[in-house]
């Protein structure tokens, strides 16, 4: 069966349905996760090595828009995780890709640092393990997702931005209970804290430093293809303002454009 044939049967039978009561209760679609978990749509842009689906940001970008038809709170979803995923492609482990390509993970994008103007998080280095710091804002499926890329400062580079890996279950991360963030009702959009958790030093994506050229080159490419997908009039005002944002090495500045508009339709 072609990946657009089990999107079809997903899509009818399962999201469609119960887009309405979503909506309207503000639940996290966990069903409509699961669903596409299993038929291959979480995995969609994985290797084909991996057992993924090997597709790129136009497949990606279809399935999203003809989500975001029926329900946009699963569309808000799957469109942080397709960008967080092109991450992983680029610089992530074969495990991560792996699970995500059995339909197993769902991952977020956590990369604006608490309310606006906020100092940046921060990243401690003891011997293989990593203290992160940091409230990240706009977060989608805050809680629900099984890991977060998540920004800090560099260990050792003079600037620029570093990115991780952060699984969700990692002690001392922790979701506010009552959801802060501006996406979708039911998108599980809030913030996301860091008080602080550890992760071990090979969770680093790419190079200590090298996080704003990932998300210049990598995350914002995908979510303005998918922003282009459903079309203006669903677009969060962050999009615009990355788009106009310098490519100059103020990565923060850049990071805190882009991040929220991970939470664009609704």
């Amino acid at each position: 069966m072609s990946y657009r044939n089990a999107f079809s049967r997903v899509l009818s039978d399962v999201i469609a349905p119960r887009a309405e009561r979503t909506g309207r209760e503000g639940s996290f679609p966990r069903g409509a996760v699961t669903a596409l978990g299993e038929a291959g749509l979480l995995g969609l842009t994985v290797s084909a090595d991996l057992g993924g689906g090997g597709r790129g940001p136009a497949e990606a970008a279809e399935v999203v828009a003809r989500i975001a038809g029926s329900c946009p709170v699963t569309a808000a979803v799957l469109q942080s995780h397709y960008a967080a995923v092109a991450v992983f492609e680029a610089c992530g482990s074969a495990w991560v890709r792996g699970e995500i390509a059995a339909g197993r993970h769902l991952s977020s994008l956590a990369l604006a640092d608490g309310a606006y103007g906020a100092a940046g998080a921060t990243a401690t280095r003891s011997g293989e393990v990593v203290a992160l710091s940091a409230r990240k804002r706009e977060v989608v499926a805050a809680g629900e997702a099984d890991s977060y890329v998540w920004s800090s400062s560099p260990l050792a580079a003079a600037d620029g931005l570093t990115l991780w890996l952060v699984p969700a279950h990692a002690p001392d991360l922790f979701v506010p209970a009552r959801p802060d963030g501006a996406g979708p009702h039911g998108s599980a959009t809030s913030s996301v804290v860091a008080d602080p958790v550890l992760v071990p030093a090979d969770a680093m994506l790419g190079e200590d430093g090298a996080g704003h050229d990932v998300v210049r080159r990598t995350v914002l490419p995908w979510l303005l293809a998918l922003r282009d997908a459903v079309g203006a009039a669903a677009v969060h005002p962050s999009v615009a303002a990355a788009e106009s944002a310098p490519s100059a090495p103020d990565g923060a500045a850049q990071l805190s454009a882009v991040a929220p508009a991970a939470t664009a339709l609704r």
